[in-house]
């Protein structure tokens, strides 16, 4: 890494190098050796962990710290449950989430079953899901604490009770809000960090811009530091959230680009590929708002005429289609989310590459920003 000096109150609250965090996008998008990579080059590497059996992501967290050892997170999305379905069956065969699902909304499911047909895909079951919602999640976080992992990060729900067991262990908390609301809720639960992030950021997000939100936060939760996100993807936004009173940047899309991430070549590409316009908000694969690339998929739930099953229904439905799309390796009808920052990526590079134009860009602009602007009284 380069020798630039980058540095906030974040860094010496996290103990790192450089006030930028990789935003903890789960499964394939933030494998080891991404989130180890950043936190290697002076950032936060944060691996999303969320719907993972327990053992599964401890091997994750030790692969990580087999390949660096500075600070890293792990990101959960917090259980946020607005529909629920019955299971039946019997004993000697009890009925999946998956077939109660695809049970009590028959259109639903002979609608996923017509796009399957409509792309030729091979039907496939999806994996069978084991524990979940919030019996899962305490099984997560004791096992994150356990391990010792320096940071927890709550994308979605309320971390309260997360927050004194950390304590207890020295694990900072970090909590991750679209709106002043949701960030008075946040220090209410006791978190150390506050990430404010724009609706421009890919996944689940919400409504209001990163330009106004990031100060409202900033002044309704001083003195505690925010970290800004959405849209941010250059040093530029880094510097530009700077001015607007965050103490870093919290960024998925511009690493999504990164060789180390475990995304598809096809889904890489279209991010590479794509406009900022082609990155929109749809419930088509989760049941909630989240930003993505607009396939055929989710312009296809746009004309059905259907509303989106809420949260978690909707993927769980969705996870068969999924499951024949990828079996069919037709990794361009899976589901893809990013940010309106992909407009401003245009390669696939090392994680180390993207951090060091990071700091130097960040850097540089802060610099000129003396030659360009004049102030004084």
């Amino acid at each position: 890494m380069s020798a630039l000096k980058l540095s906030t109150r974040l860094c010496d609250i996290l103990e790192v190098e450089y006030p930028i965090c990789l935003a903890g996008m789960g499964g394939r998008w933030t494998p080891p050796e991404l989130v180890a990579a950043v936190s290697e080059a002076g950032g936060l590497g944060v691996m999303g962990g969320t719907g993972m059996e327990v053992e599964a992501l401890r091997k994750r967290i030790r692969r990580v710290r087999e390949l660096t050892d500075k600070p890293f997170g792990v990101d959960l999305l917090l259980p946020v449950v607005t529909g629920s379905v019955e299971t039946g069956g019997d004993r000697a065969r009890p009925e999946s989430q998956f077939e109660a699902v695809r049970r009590q909304y028959p259109r639903h499911a002979a609608f996923v079953d017509t796009l399957i047909d409509e792309f030729g895909l091979e039907k496939a079951d999806p994996p069978e899901l084991g524990e979940t919602g919030l019996a899962l999640a305490r099984k997560q976080v004791e096992m994150i604490l356990e391990e010792d992992v320096a940071v927890f990060a709550a994308a979605l729900g309320d971390p309260a009770w997360v927050v004194p067991m950390a304590r207890e262990k020295g694990v900072k908390v970090m909590g991750l809000v679209g709106s002043v609301r949701n960030a008075h809720r946040q220090v209410a639960a006791g978190v150390d960090i506050i990430v404010a992030q724009g609706t421009e950021a890919g996944g689940h997000t919400g409504r209001i811009a990163t330009m106004p939100l990031v100060p409202q936060v900033v002044d309704a939760v001083s003195p505690l530091p925010v970290v800004a996100a959405g849209g941010i993807a250059n040093g530029r936004g880094i510097a530009a959230s700077l001015a607007l009173g965050a103490e870093g940047a919290w960024m998925g899309t511009a690493f999504l680009a990164a060789k180390e991430c475990g995304i598809y070549d096809a889904q890489q590409e279209t991010i590479i590929n794509g406009r900022s316009e082609d990155f929109i908000i749809s419930r088509s694969y989760t049941g909630k708002t989240a930003r993505q690339y607009q396939g055929p998929i989710v312009q296809a739930w746009e004309n059905s005429g259907l509303d989106t099953l809420p949260m978690p229904l909707q993927g769980i439905l969705m996870s068969g289609f999924n499951a024949s799309a990828e079996r069919s390796k037709r990794y361009d009808l899976v589901f893809n989310p990013a940010g309106q920052g992909a407009g401003m990526v245009s390669e696939a590079r090392p994680a180390a590459d993207i951090m060091a134009d990071l700091v130097t860009e960040t850097v540089s602009v802060l610099n000129g920003m003396r030659e360009r602007v004049s102030v004084g009284a």
